[in-house]
């Protein structure tokens, strides 16, 4: 079964990207929030020594999540669907959960490296992030 829209296979420009991203970053502190209130709630020793490795891992993790299941049930998260981006497969097809999880590290290798994953998207021929082109994925324009 075919989730998908029809889908013009166009690059979005790296500033409708980058707006999509700051959405995007709106909504995941949103889920963050809630979920570190969650953590709190049951983890009470914040004194603890692994306390601290703990629940960034949890907020890692729980942001990995977020983006994995989005990615691999329709290609869109939130902010995508509002500003009608899509991942899909190099191959065209809908992204299986290690594509996603392999994207999602990526992602984070790039954005903790002074974002230098997003602004290969200025040189590649494709325009694509870093690490869109290591995961095998692509960021396209959804036409509805």
């Amino acid at each position: 079964m075919n989730h998908f829209k029809e889908i013009e296979i166009s690059v979005p420009t790296l500033r409708r990207r980058l707006l999509s991203m700051v959405y995007e970053l709106l909504l995941l502190i949103a889920v963050l929030f809630i979920c570190s209130l969650i953590f709190h709630l049951i983890f009470r020793d914040t004194d603890s020594s692994l306390f601290k490795p703990v629940f960034q891992f949890y907020l890692l993790s729980i942001t990995g999540i977020y983006f994995s299941w989005f990615w691999t049930h329709g290609g869109q998260t939130l902010a995508m669907q509002t500003w009608k981006l899509q991942i899909i497969s190099i191959d065209g097809g809908e992204i299986g959960a290690k594509k996603a999880i392999y994207r999602y590290l990526f992602a984070l290798i790039s954005i903790f490296l002074l974002g230098c994953g997003i602004l290969w998207a200025l040189y590649d021929r494709d325009r694509q992030f870093m690490h869109d082109r290591l995961a095998g994925t692509r960021i396209i324009n959804v036409k509805e």
